[in-house]
């Protein structure tokens, strides 16, 4: 058995959408699944769904407001007005910021923008920015990706004499901002048909009301503060991403191709992971660490070598940033691990002075995918009393919910059910972290801790074809509320298994029959290699892909997790370096069991294994509790029956079997009838026999071994056929005739011989026959008990 490191949780599609949509569209049952699995009810959401580059983009004059910005903006360029950008110093806010300069830019304004900074002035607009800017003679602000909750602000920048447009897409609160124009698609009292714009995509909303037509050349920037802020792909989002991301594999803008040189990307294959996990980083680097300017300088670089020259310092901010995150994370690690133990922590709560505070966010998001507890990490602030912390929750933890039931001691905070932000005293951290935890003590169970993967849809092999594989890409870009598809492949058989990569820490596996096979590699996935036996059924969750080799293509999964749901035996007879091979041996729920005293002596590193059990009588045998473990069978029992006592009708997850012997019994001669009739005989005619002295001549003489000399002898002493004295050996005169079977040498070894030959000398497939005869009837006594409860 081999448990899932997750909770997999299959979606439920309803089937006769499916149907309908396999036959109207001709398209997989695979790709109808996931369809349906998105909420897509009808061949006309399908049909805009899939052939997404087909749709059109609505009337930007459909968000409120629109006009008067409009209106307001043109003035401000005819009357040679300067106009300054209020951005973000995220991707988003970066983005937005850059398609909002060049869109005026190219209308003639007299623009420049304003980013602040993280560290000195915090998040969104603040009063001295606006005094800042009323003395540099703005006479135009507006804001992107920020400026809905600014109520302040707004106030401040009319008592400024500046003319105040807001331009955003957070949730806006029960008070808007007194500003000239508010543009922003969640307002109540409006009706635009899609509400969940990224800010980059209010900011391209604005461009093309501006512009009067599509700025097909901002859809790349566009598309990358899209992606990259998270917000559902589907309806515009998506058409800003998927255009978007075709408009930046042919891009000419000079710093949008350094800063793809600089990630690695191939401009044929750009694809939303390119942006997401290439692109994204780098952009934010520099607001994580100081001023996010370089960035919207670099989408504006005007020529190659100012761009690669800007492209070079993001790059190096957004390694720094990386060293920042492997330093302190490690750090928050070692802080949970000694002083908040997950088992003990429902909610983990860490701290620091001198931790960045632009990073805390992402060290918290480490902290989940280590410990899958919900996290903060907190930047201590000692001079100012201040501790500015960054959440990160679990899919069963409202984080804002449980947050909010702490509003007392949080006088600044905001966020969602899965991530926040807040500030609040130091002094009152720990009391944060008993009311957390107690929260999550109330609405948590051992299971919640437990990570939840969730899958589009059960599918055979046969199955997954390159044409099932292709049609996956109508549903690209993948994002949120759009996620990569996740398939179970259920009980599948292995033909092949193996580690690869250069540190062997990578799963190679062929799952299929002799008809058809399918490839799989989880990265990272290694370890399974040794709880995984070579018959046994597998389960596998993934995405799949299509693997292109010499010319030759095929489906592929990548492995995400791996289960098996019977117990698994592990052949390692015959395998010395017993201690290497045990060290690979996963140490939970294990349990090394040893028979004989001499594999004490001669194994000596084994007494220090805590959970060693030494076995030396049936009631020890019957006693040992071993369901759900995994068992180590180290050496060879002293009977069948001692080992029947270990394993009948318990449930171990997992057998290894190792069999370590003193004397190969199968190997050696078993003597028989004969044997011992010529040896009778030989003594009966020649009389006493020094046995010392020329026991191994007649051996030689007979073709037999010096043991079965020494063996005869001693069952005839048993059977009291023969005297020994000083190596000699003489038959009894009118000895009883007696059965060999009752002398205990030859019942022993009698014994040993068919134990060897049951237990070290079968075939993997005999042993695992065997053992499993024993295992299933705990298995059919479960399956009964479960019908009387």
């Amino acid at each position: 058995m081999l448990k899932p490191k997750t909770r997999w949780r299959l979606q439920a599609a309803d089937e006769k959408v499916v149907q309908v949509f396999v036959d109207e569209l001709q398209i997989t049952p695979l790709v109808a699944r996931l369809l349906a699995n998105r909420g897509i009810q009808t061949i006309e959401e399908a049909q805009s769904f899939l052939f997404i580059n087909e749709q059109a983009f609505h009337d930007p004059f459909l968000l409120k407001d629109m006009d008067k910005a409009v209106q307001r903006i043109k003035q401000a360029i005819e009357a040679g007005e300067k106009i300054r950008i209020f951005g973000d110093y995220d991707a988003d806010g970066v983005s937005s910021t850059s398609v909002m300069m060049i869109a005026l830019t190219q209308m003639g304004a007299n623009v420049d923008f304003y980013i602040p900074n993280r560290f000195t002035e915090g998040y969104g607009p603040n009063e001295k920015a606006f005094q800042f800017a009323a003395e540099a003679g703005v006479k135009l602000l507006i804001t992107v990706d920020t400026g809905i909750s600014a109520i302040h602000e707004a106030k401040v920048a009319r008592e400024l004499g500046l003319d105040y447009i807001v331009t955003d897409h957070h949730e806006p609160g029960p008070v808007l901002p007194e500003a000239l124009a508010i543009i922003h698609p969640k307002l109540e009292d409006h009706t635009y048909p899609f509400k969940e714009l990224a800010g980059v995509g209010v900011a391209f909303k604005l461009a093309h009301a501006l512009l009067g037509h599509l700025p097909e050349d901002l859809l790349e920037i566009a598309a990358i503060g899209t992606i990259a802020d998270l917000v559902p792909l589907h309806g515009e989002n998506r058409l800003i991403a998927a255009r978007g991301i075709h408009q930046l594999r042919h891009t000419k803008r000079p710093g949008l191709l350094s800063l793809i040189k600089k990630a690695g990307i191939q401009l044929d294959s750009l694809n939303e992971e390119s942006i997401g996990f290439g692109m994204a980083p780098r952009i934010n680097a520099a607001g994580r660490l100081g001023a996010a300017d370089p960035t919207v300088d670099l989408i504006m670089a005007p020529d190659f070598e100012t761009a690669e020259e800007l492209a070079t310092e993001i790059d190096s901010l957004n390694k720094e940033r990386q060293g920042l995150v492997a330093e302190i994370a490690a750090e928050a690690i070692r802080e949970v691990e000694e002083n908040y133990p997950p088992e003990e922590n429902g909610v983990l709560v860490v701290g620091k002075e001198g931790w960045n505070s632009g990073i805390i966010g992402i060290v918290a998001s480490k902290l989940v995918d280590r410990f899958y507890r919900p996290a903060i990490v907190f930047s201590y602030d000692r001079e100012k009393g201040l501790a500015k912390g960054s959440a990160r929750s679990i899919e069963d933890f409202d984080m804002f919910r449980n947050l909010s039931q702490c509003g007392d001691i949080l006088p600044h905070f905001g966020g969602h059910p899965m991530a926040a932000g807040m500030t609040l005293k130091m002094a009152d951290v720990d009391e944060l972290r008993r009311r957390l935890n107690s929260l999550a003590h109330e609405q948590l169970t051992e299971e919640d801790f437990t990570p939840v993967t969730k899958l589009d849809s059960v599918i055979a092999i046969e199955d997954i074809t390159l044409q099932s594989v292709e049609e996956l890409d109508l549903l690209a870009p993948f994002g949120m509320s759009n996620p990569k598809p996740k398939i179970l492949i259920e009980s599948a058989n292995i033909t092949g298994i193996r580690k690869i990569g250069t540190n062997q820490n990578h799963l190679k596996l062929q799952l299929g029959n002799s008809n058809i096979s399918l490839d799989g590699v989880g990265f990272g996935l290694g370890y399974l290699y040794e709880q995984i036996s070579p018959i046994s059924s597998v389960s596998v969750i993934g995405e799949l892909s299509i693997n292109e080799w010499n010319n030759i293509r095929k489906p592929q999964i990548f492995l995400k997790d791996v289960a098996v749901n019977s117990w698994q035996l592990f052949d390692y007879r015959g395998i010395n370096r017993v201690e290497k091979w045990l060290a690979d041996i996963p140490q939970e729920n294990r349990k090394v069991i040893v028979f004989s005293e001499e594999t004490l002596k001669q194994l000596p590193f084994i007494k220090e294994i805590e959970t060693l059990v030494h076995i030396t009588t049936e009631k020890e045998a019957k006693d040992i509790q071993i369901d759900g473990c995994t068992i180590v069978l180290l050496d060879m029992p002293s009977s069948q029956e001692m080992l029947e006592h270990i394993l009948r009708k318990k449930q171990p997850h997992r057998i290894y079997v190792h069999f370590q012997h003193q004397q190969d019994h199968f190997f050696s001669t078993m003597p028989t009838r004969e044997h011992f009739k010529w040896f009778y005989a030989f003594l009966a005619k020649k009389g006493p026999l020094d046995v010392r002295r020329y026991g191994d001549e007649l051996a030689k003489y007979r073709g037999w071994s010096r043991d079965t000399i020494d063996f005869i002898s001693q069952v005839f002493l048993e059977l009291d056929f023969v005297t020994i004295e000083n190596g000699f050996i003489s038959l009894k005169k009118h000895a009883n005739k007696r059965d060999l079977g009752d002398a205990p040498s030859f019942k022993r070894k009698q014994e040993q011989y068919e134990l060897e030959k049951e237990l070290v000398y079968s075939s993997y497939q005999q042993l695992y026959d065997w053992f499993n005869t024993l295992v299933h009837e705990a298995t059919d006594l479960k399956e009964e008990t479960k019908q009387w409860i």
